[in-house]
């Protein structure tokens, strides 16, 4: 019997979030709305997100003992999640400092802090929560070392979900653990090499990597993940495994705020591996939560609840591409 459906073991952040009519070229300054400050960061979002569609969740993070750390502590207790793993001290609370334009689309620069303190040892003496919990999800907002003991620590038959996120290149042991490996177009293209590159022809020259996104998921899944999903924003996603590669098709939502979707998506689909759906159905099912997520400002405030996500006439609800009325784009992952 497990205790929690989901732990999420990454980095908790505050946001510190200006919308722009541009984001600055080289050199250039521009000026922006006021300032605003949420609590964020991959780890904290994920387990924010899973805790309000229904899921016990648990956080393994570190952050400061500051101002910006009590509100992330306030925010993971506030949506339902239990900050048992939450370490206090060390360093600063890591900050990300985010852009965003009229389209919906960010930015986003983070300072670690407290999150590069977030040690091996650490990981270890949390193995009681690893133990009591179902799906284990992970990101790369923390260090790859720790990441790494996270797969070390895995109990039983745990499930490992990776978001590599900030991408790079990850050792044949971790990528040997995710099912699945999350990636969006950029974080795909980085894990395939080095500008989009992957091997080299026999006279030296390089091939390039295909610009079909199926095959990108069936060159990622041969470096050694159980299965893949590849998020496209407005495209949908694929599901990639031994089974073979599966289109989900978005959900056509009027895009807001990008910020944080892709970790909603994250935890949606990591929480009902856990309930038994299917990679496909749980790909389907996340794709609807961070289409809801883009609707509203922000990044823990936007994540919808189980109920908003199976309400009818909901913005998650899937819409043909061609609906009268306002312009609407699916959800950026």
């Amino acid at each position: 019997m497990y205790d929690y459906d989901l732990l999420v073991v990454g980095s908790a952040n505050a946001d510190l979030v200006i919308g722009v009519e541009r984001r600055p070229g080289a050199g250039e300054t521009v000026l922006g709305s006021d300032l605003a400050v949420h609590p964020g960061g991959k780890g904290a979002n994920q387990a924010v997100a899973a805790a309000r569609l229904g899921a016990r969740t648990a956080l393994l993070a570190r952050v400061g003992d500051d101002a910006h750390g009590r509100l992330l502590l306030d925010s993971q207790r506030a949506a339902g999640v239990d900050p048992v793993g939450v370490l206090v001290g060390g360093a600063p609370t890591g900050v990300a400092l985010i852009t965003v334009d009229p389209s919906g689309d960010n930015s986003i620069v983070v300072s670690p802090g407290a999150n590069g303190r977030l040690t091996p040892a650490d990981v270890r003496a949390a193995a009681s929560l690893f133990h009591a919990s179902r799906v284990v999800s992970a990101q790369l907002e923390i260090p790859l070392e720790t990441v790494v003991e996270v797969v070390r620590s895995l109990a039983g038959d745990s499930r490992f979900v990776l978001n590599p996120s900030p991408p790079r290149p990850l050792p044949p042991e971790v990528l040997a653990a995710c099912d699945p490996l999350i990636v969006n177009e950029h974080e795909a293209k980085v894990l395939l090499g080095e500008d989009g590159v992957e091997g080299g022809a026999e006279d030296g020259a390089q091939d390039s990597v295909s610009d079909a996104p199926e095959d990108w998921a069936r060159l990622l899944l041969a470096k050694g993940p159980r299965s893949v999903v590849v998020t496209l924003g407005a495209e949908g996603a694929l599901v990639a495994s031994s089974d073979g590669v599966t289109r989900v098709p978005s959900v056509k939502v009027a895009a807001v705020d990008t910020t944080g979707a892709g970790d909603a998506f994250t935890a949606a689909l990591a929480w009902r591996l856990g309930t038994g759906s299917s990679l496909t159905e749980a790909a389907a099912y996340a794709s609807r939560v961070g289409a809801a997520a883009v609707t509203r400002q922000g990044a823990q405030d936007s994540f919808p609840t189980a109920a908003e996500v199976e309400a009818p006439g909901s913005t998650a609800d899937p819409e043909p591409d061609d609906a009268p009325g306002t312009p609407r784009r699916g959800g950026s992952l």
